[in-house]
């Protein structure tokens, strides 16, 4: 059922996957992602000193687009799961995401589609003198932003899966494999978000809007011509089918036996299909468990079911396990959802903080949106040590044979995501306090000289080592707890609460600026443009203290867990 075959759906007779062809799935992985975080650091500058539209509404309008990339991963999932195949769904949605990188580039490269820049200096950009973008301009440019997301969306849920497809299985290396294939992918991630906020930002500042989000559609284009090459050598999986018809199946067949007694004379037993063979193509068989036992009656078969039920009347055992699976996974994930608002608010606040800092290093100034790039060093760093330094130690505490289990790594990451912003709020506090003392409460984006930026690297490096643990650990736990036919399904999940710890950013923001903010008396709000003038502070205690609550909720969550 499980069995890999060819792009043909042949079985594998030569020697095909490994190492070999996990490298070029990693330079589409780090391609991908080095246009998202090129998009997210880059827009916002775009859309404030470009389409002339203010920080607040800039910030949100790239914390959508951040959330319906991933958020909708689900969609991308389930194609694969259900009809494309993991290999096709990335072969179209990369095609769809070079169209939207190659839109971004037209818009940046052609007067037509910005405002007029004439008369428009700092002051005129601060005061809201400029000419605002045209409605038509603004649409374009969210068309296309939009339409780059929705290729994300696709490409996201199935590199990870696909990566971890070209590994046997029945190997006796199998986990260890499985365990540095989930580093190295994340470290092509950390790799491309790198390469996004330093020679991105670096060709921006040199040769322009264009040059810059023309080399995103460029190392794309190159990514794509690269995994194209390595199609003799993928591995694949069957699709199974719709996996939300079979789970609508499952819901339906178990409403309509729900006053059937398992007691009852009439019932055979648990239904599943005779042989070695599921039901379900690409999925072996899963065996019965006692959890949601209110499911299992859709598995129950009657005398009167006859010989050929309707799977919307009779679901098979491992059809049925399937769906135990999936909502048993999901509170892990939606507990990550919680440090990918922390990383979002990072990505847009601290850039603002960056602004009223000193940049200086030595006598190198670094621009001010090249600052996310040290999460990112941070990672590199902790990925490159992990086996040297970090399993021999936490393998001598926990006895775990890979240093710490799963569930572990994320709890270790989202245990130091509350050190991040509450560390983030302290030197929050300090940087106000420093700039209404000597006299910068009104020059929000005139760095304060004897101030440095590099306190910001404390949280920054705080929160690399929170993602490293936390998304590392929750990709490979998602691989390898998910059902056989619902892989892509299973690695949306993490995609899934990374869309919605943006959109829940977004909504966080909106409700503190209503709550302490008040046009009418001129009261601005914790989080004014003027970042001088704001509370940030309190913004940054507020997400400590959900940090807090949601990690006492994983404790629980991963306590009740009972691993496959």
């Amino acid at each position: 059922g499980s069995t890999p075959v060819n792009i043909h759906g042949k079985s594998i007779l030569s020697k095909t996957g490994g190492w070999i062809a996990a490298f070029f799935i990693f330079g589409n992985e780090m391609a991908e992602r080095m246009a998202y975080f090129g998009l997210s650091v880059n827009m916002v500058a775009f859309m404030f000193y470009v389409m002339h539209r203010p920080f607040a509404s800039s910030s949100n309008a790239v914390n959508n687009f951040l959330g319906i990339s991933q958020a909708s991963s689900v969609l991308g999932g389930f194609l694969a799961d259900a009809y494309l195949g993991r290999y096709w769904t990335i072969a179209i949605f990369t095609t769809i995401y070079l169209a939207g990188l190659t839109g971004i580039t037209i818009c940046a490269t052609m007067s037509i589609f910005v405002p007029n820049q004439e008369n428009c200096d700092q002051l005129s950009l601060l005061l809201g003198n400029c000419e605002p973008a045209k409605p038509w301009q603004m649409t374009y440019l969210y068309t296309v932003l939009y339409i780059t997301a929705f290729g994300a969306a696709g490409i996201r849920p199935c590199v990870s899966s696909f990566g971890a497809d070209q590994f046997d299985e029945r190997s006796k290396n199998y986990k260890s494999h499985l365990d540095r294939f989930f580093n190295l992918f994340y470290l092509s991630v950390t790799i491309g978000a790198i390469i996004a906020f330093t020679a991105v930002v670096y060709v921006q500042m040199k040769l322009g809007w264009g040059s810059a989000f023309g080399s995103l559609a460029i190392a794309m284009g190159v990514s794509n011509m690269l995994f194209f090459i390595g199609t003799p050598l993928y591995r694949h999986r069957l699709p199974g089918g719709s996996p939300l018809t079979r789970v609508a199946q499952v819901l339906v067949a178990a409403y309509r036996k729900r006053k059937e007694s398992f007691g009852n004379s009439e019932v055979v037993g648990l239904y599943e299909v005779p042989g070695r063979r599921s039901a379900i193509k690409g999925s072996q068989k899963i065996a019965h468990t006692d959890d949601f036992r209110f499911l299992d009656k859709a598995a129950l078969q009657l005398k009167q079911d006859g010989p050929n039920p309707s799977q919307w009347n009779l679901c098979t055992v491992t059809q049925v396990e399937e769906v135990k699976i999936l909502i048993k996974l999901i509170p892990i994930p939606a507990c990550t959802i919680m440090l990918n608002v922390i990383l979002t608010e990072f990505l847009t606040l601290s850039v603002q903080q960056a602004y009223t800092l000193n940049t200086h290093l030595g006598k190198l100034k670094l621009p001010v949106t090249c600052m996310p790039v040290f999460p990112g060093l941070s990672v590199f760093l902790i990925l490159a040590l992990y086996y040297q330094t970090f399993v021999p130690l936490f393998k001598r505490i926990t006895g775990h044979p890979h240093g710490a289990s799963q569930l572990q790594r994320i709890g270790i990451g989202l245990g130091v995501s509350i050190l991040s912003v509450a560390w983030a709020a302290i030197f929050e506090k300090y940087r106000r306090n420093y700039a209404i003392k000597n006299e910068f409460e009104a020059s929000f984006l005139t760095p304060m000289p004897n101030l440095s930026a590099y306190w910001l690297l404390i949280q920054y490096c705080l929160i690399g080592v929170a993602e490293v643990f936390c998304i590392v650990g929750l990709l490979e736990f998602l691989y390898e707890e998910a059902p056989d036919a619902m892989k892509s399904i299973g690695s949306a999940y993490a995609a899934l609460a990374g869309g919605l710890g943006c959109f829940f950013a977004t909504f966080i923001n909106s409700v503190v600026k209503s709550a302490t903010g008040n046009s009418d008396k001129r009261q601005e709000s914790w989080l004014s443009q003027n970042i001088n003038t704001g509370k940030f502070d309190y913004f940054y205690w507020v997400l400590t203290a959900l940090s807090l609550v949601n990690f006492c909720i994983f404790l629980y969550s991963a306590h009740r867990y009972k691993y496959r």
